[in-house]
C-alpha cells in the first residue's frame, strides 16, 4: 500500500519521466512498473525480491530492466540505496519520505528505522560549520536486537 496520496504518486511518475525525458531516454512501461513497485513495497526491498515479486504479478521485465531501472531512480534521486552489512542493497522511496536512520541486529538482520530530531540538528550544525549543503546522510546502527523471534541469536552469542 502506498504511503504517498494519489496526486503525490503522479508527481513521482511526472518527475520521473520528465528525467527520462532530459536523458534521452525512453519512457517505457516497464520502467513504469519498477518506480509503481517501489513506492508500493512496505519496507526496504532488494532488486532480486523487486524481481521476482513482478514475475510472479505476470509482468514481462527482465532483471536487467529491474536493475537499470533502479539505477536510473537513484540518479533521479526518488530512490535510496542502502547497504546493511553485507547484505545486497536495499531499495526505499525517496519522495517526501522524512531522513530517517536504521538499527541493524547482526543476528536476524532485521532493520529497524528511527528518526531522532538531534541528529537532524547536529547534521545543520556540522554544514554551518564547515560551510557544506548536506544533501542527505546515512546512519546505521549495528547491534543486538531484544525480539523475542529474533533468529540466530544463539548461534551468534
Amino acid at each position: 500500500m502506498s504511503r504517498l496520496s494519489p496526486d503525490q504518486r503522479k508527481e513521482v511518475r511526472d518527475l520521473f519521466i520528465e528525467f527520462l525525458k532530459r536523458k534521452g531516454l525512453r519512457q517505457t512501461q516497464a520502467r513504469l512498473v519498477v518506480l509503481d513497485a517501489i513506492y508500493d513495497a512496505t519496507g526496504h526491498i532488494d532488486a532480486d525480491t523487486l524481481y521476482l515479486q513482478l514475475k510472479q504479478q505476470k509482468h514481462s521485465i527482465s532483471r536487467a530492466t529491474v536493475y537499470n531501472t533502479l539505477s536510473l531512480l537513484l540518479d533521479s534521486d526518488l530512490v535510496v540505496r542502502h547497504q546493511f552489512g553485507n547484505s545486497q542493497a536495499k531499495y526505499e522511496p525517496s519522495f517526501r519520505f522524512w531522513q530517517h536512520d536504521h538499527l541493524i541486529c547482526l543476528d536476524c538482520h532485521h532493520v529497524m528505522e528511527f528518526c531522532d530530531p538531534r541528529i537532524q540538528k547536529i547534521q545543520e550544525m556540522v554544514a554551518d560549520i564547515y560551510t557544506f549543503e548536506i544533501k542527505r546522510h546515512a546512519l546505521n546502527l549495528y547491534g543486538h536486537c531484544q525480539r523475542t523471534d529474533c533468529t540466530n541469536r544463539g548461534a551468534a552469542a
